[in-house]
């Protein structure tokens, strides 16, 4: 390896991406034992998990964005902005696209970024399947672009409504949800309880009860298994199983067998898979949904100098043959075990293989104070349950993914504050 400290660069800052650079930049990066950087499109970091609720309005994005250069400045790495394009494996650099701001300019060129240790965890996006009409149509939740845009829209859409004079159209105040994952049931529950905070805020002509339809719809046999369907039906959602999508059309949903959902907004939360870009990285390994393929140590197969974490890593999951889920807690995991294989690495020891724990899965449906959960992982077997003690363990993931970028002491007191603003604040945004 080059003379100086050594090189080590992330791409991507997701909940993995930015935990191992907040770790690595501590820990080596601040006693230049290592320089560490973090290379991500957005100037922000928001958990994705929690799109749903800045999509239903139900948070307040300001107070849970963390700026990229700031947790940089604060924790010991450095922070450059720019999507990868590609990948030279013999000169061991990776090319960026330059970075363009809202009008059109250049703020960063084309750049290439050297590493002795490059890790990927850019995550991973909506897969339509090339199902007609979604591009042009439906909206996804990948991004706080994304949940900001349905969002507006979606208050738009009541403002609409409640000011006409003439009746409602078929599809109008329909949300149609394609997708009933963690994803599409938590923005259902979210925006049951939304739209009628909605409603409340002086749009009196609209009947939330009557007026507003929720529609989650479903290729498989059944929602999420560890989601009783009782509780969707408290919330008064449709839920449509075994109906494929054939088409995503300007007012609604045509299925396959040639039933139409109307619908004023409709939403594409069903498969995932990764970007192009990941198939054309200088011969690295990918399977047929473009994720970069790993082994147990979580090195790429064909470069023991590249890793890869999260949504975009094909990882072998031994105990279940197959392959570990795109779930938070794997790349909060693979995070964790990645910082302490990197220090084995600079120390000039083997890695080691990387061991999935399934905690189960978690579905939080809002304000209906109820989640849903399976725990797989925690006992010999598969225990459900749900109420206050659900609800505590759904918001631990989250403050653990907090407590690993700030400590103790700031989460602390932003949850203070939080709950402080919460009082006199509304409780879904209003624009």
């Amino acid at each position: 390896m080059d003379a100086g400290p050594h090189r080590i660069v992330i791409v991507g800052g997701g909940a993995g991406g930015l935990e191992l650079a907040t770790r690595l930049g501590r820990k080596f990066g601040r006693r230049g034992k290592a320089e560490v950087t973090l290379i991500d499109s957005k100037r922000t970091h928001i958990w994705k998990p929690k799109l749903h609720e800045i999509a239903a309005g139900s948070m307040d994005i300001g107070d849970h964005e963390v700026p990229y250069l700031a947790q940089a400045h604060w924790h010991g790495f450095r922070f450059r902005i720019g999507r990868m394009t590609g990948l030279d494996r013999r000169a061991r650099e990776v090319h960026v696209a330059p970075f363009v701001d809202e009008d059109g300019r250049e703020v960063t060129p084309v750049r290439s970024f050297p590493y002795d240790t490059l890790v990927i965890a850019v995550g991973s996006q909506s897969n339509d399947f090339g199902t007609p009409g979604v591009r042009e149509h439906a909206l996804k939740l990948e991004t706080v672009a994304d949940a900001r845009r349905f969002h507006v829209r979606m208050v738009n859409a009541c403002v609409r409504a409640h000011a006409q004079r003439t009746p409602l159209r078929p599809e109008q105040l329909h949300v149609a949800i394609i997708g009933a994952g963690a994803t599409g049931v938590e923005l259902a529950a979210e925006l049951h309880h939304t739209t009628r905070e909605v409603v409340a805020y002086g749009l009196d002509r609209l009947d939330p009860d009557k007026d507003i339809k929720l529609a989650l719809i479903e290729a498989a046999p059944r929602v999420l298994p560890a989601l009783p369907e009782r509780l969707l039906r408290k919330l008064g959602v449709e839920v449509h199983t075994q109906a494929k999508v054939a088409e995503v059309l300007a007012d609604g949903v045509r299925l396959a067998d040639g039933r139409i959902l109307p619908a004023e907004l409709v939403v594409w939360a069903a498969g995932v898979k990764g970007a192009d870009f990941l198939a054309r990285l200088d011969g690295l390994e990918t399977n047929r949904i473009n994720q970069l393929v790993v082994r147990q140590t979580l090195q790429t197969t064909v470069d023991d100098d590249i890793f890869a974490l999260g949504h975009c890593a094909a990882c072998p999951w031994p105990e279940k043959n197959g392959f570990v889920p795109p779930r938070a807690q794997a790349a909060h995991q693979q995070a964790s075990h990645l910082y302490r294989q990197i220090q084995r690495r600079l120390a000039g020891k083997p890695v080691q293989d990387y061991r999935y724990r399934d905690f189960g899965s978690l579905v939080s449906l809002g304000a209906f104070s109820t989640v849903g959960n399976m725990m797989g992982g925690l006992t010999k077997g598969d225990l459900f349950i749900e109420g206050w003690f659900a609800r505590m363990m759904y918001t631990s993931l989250y403050k653990m993914h907090e407590l690993a970028l700030h400590g103790w002491v700031k989460v602390t007191l932003d949850t203070l504050a939080r709950m402080i603003t919460r009082r006199t604040e509304p409780h879904v945004k209003l624009h």
